[in-house]
């Protein structure tokens, strides 16, 4: 794998090679679907497990909200000790360490329990980190009361997320779809209305040159043009232009087609004409949130880093994903899903006490108010005792929720050379825009050198 540290490469590869064949335990639902469901926990059995999440490498109200949760969950369940802790690796991202950190652990001896994975992991996820089928593990009764929910179910398109050949490996948690957040007090100063936000490309374009002409500030900024970003953000910007990154049986790679191409060339003459700056991903979070950039385009889980800059100090609003002219937009999400990795019945018992405690109405509340997830649950936002009166105060969400219906999933690439095929197209698109490569050859040498990485079927 490519982000492998190099002195365990050998010893990777050879875990790995076990957890096809079984060495690490079952990995797939074919081999678990005879099994019986794991026991209970016996209310004086004292169970250890380790959660690893993203969320713990990001400061303020991640790591806050997070620590909250363990903490209430921990009075509710003093049985259970959980030891919460983030990826290892020193990436901007943490989300981008998750793999290559159980991957570590596993050599060593010691995954841990229960992890938060990305979506477009899935595929690695299951088939060599050994993900279990929940349905397989609890019964499948057990796992649809969680999706139901005490009063509220789960939103029919998160459902489904981290289910993979008729089994349900993983409880969707935290996603978005790309939301435009714009600064409507920038607006103002470049002579725009704020009460209409661009609801096309070409007039968002149009927008970001008069901020950038007329108040010296940024135009607008999307963060999907780069490779910390992962795919998810561009795999909607190309389906929302008619195409895919990946072949919809996910056998042929086509981000070197026309409608990536594209939109690859668009993100370039934002930047050539001066109404996107050159940033990275952490940049371009700090300049929007300090007010010095009118737009950005953006998932929800930034949300609360964006409302405290801009608190008492600029007026933030948010819009839907605008449009390439004449096409429907197609969002895909953003977000993880909660694994347990264990082989262990009690330790897998227990992760699945902390999932559904963390996917339940109350952790919702707590995660969406904390963080600006959309909450997956989504009647929470019409219940007094919910989520409605934060709803109401903080509109920032409408986007996201009325972009929900109209969702297509974050597409996983296949095969254990997945990362190198993703962060491949990435490097290629982010040279593109930022670099003023040539859009066409830089993709198609992307797209041909990431065929060689694919599985042979």
């Amino acid at each position: 794998m490519k982000r492998t540290l190099p002195a365990l490469g050998l010893a990777v590869a050879s875990v790995l090679a076990l957890a096809g064949c079984g060495g690490l335990g079952t990995t797939g639902g074919a081999d678990q679907t005879s099994a019986a469901p794991i026991p209970e926990l016996k209310p004086d059995q004292q169970v250890s497990i380790v959660f690893e999440s993203y969320n713990y490498g990001l400061a303020g109200a991640w790591t806050d909200t997070f620590n909250a949760l363990i903490a209430d969950f921990s009075r509710q369940h003093p049985n259970i000790k959980v030891t919460a802790q983030k990826p290892q690796g020193n990436s901007p991202n943490p989300a981008t360490d998750t793999i290559s950190s159980i991957q570590n652990q596993i050599v060593a001896g010691n995954p841990p329990d229960v992890a938060q994975l990305g979506f477009s992991d899935l595929d690695f996820t299951i088939h060599q980190l050994g993900a279990k089928p929940l349905d397989t593990l609890l019964g499948k009764d057990e796992v649809q009361r969680n999706f139901d929910g005490a009063k509220y179910p789960y939103a029919p398109k998160a459902r489904t997320l981290d289910d993979w050949d008729g089994h349900t490996y993983g409880v969707p948690f935290v996603f978005s779809t790309p939301v435009l957040y714009y600064n409507a007090s920038l607006f103002s100063q470049a002579g725009l209305d704020p009460a209409k936000p661009p609801a096309t490309w070409a007039e968002a374009a149009d927008a970001a040159k008069a901020i950038a002409d007329k108040t010296g500030k940024g135009g607008l900024y999307i963060d999907c043009f780069t490779k910390s970003a992962k795919d998810w953000c561009f795999q909607s910007l190309v389906r929302s232009n008619g195409g895919r990154v990946i072949s919809a049986d996910r056998h042929t790679l086509e981000f070197a087609s026309a409608p990536s191409v594209e939109v690859a060339k668009f993100g370039q003459q934002l930047v050539a004409s001066n109404e996107m700056p050159k940033l990275d991903q952490k940049q371009g979070y700090e300049a929007f949130a300090r007010g010095d950039v009118g737009m950005i385009l953006e998932t929800s889980a930034i949300q609360g880093t964006f409302t405290a800059g801009a608190k008492d100090k600029w007026d933030l609003r948010s819009a839907a994903m605008p449009a390439f002219d004449g096409k429907p937009t197609v969002p895909t999400n953003s977000g993880a899903g909660l694994h347990i990795l264990s082989n262990d019945p009690a330790k897998q018992r227990a992760a699945w006490e902390l999932i559904k405690y963390l996917t339940s109405e109350a952790a919702y509340v707590k995660i969406s108010s904390g963080i600006g997830y959309l909450p997956l649950r989504t009647g929470l936002l019409d219940d007094p005792a919910g989520l409605r009166d934060w709803a109401q105060k903080n509109p920032l969400l409408a986007p996201n929720v009325a972009q929900l219906d109209r969702m297509e999933p974050w597409i996983s690439m296949p095969g254990n050379n997945y990362l190198q095929i993703r962060d491949g197209m990435m490097d290629a698109v982010e040279s593109i825009v930022f670099q003023a490569k040539d859009a066409q050859p830089t993709l198609t040498a992307a797209r041909d050198a990431g065929a060689k990485l694919l599985p042979v079927s």
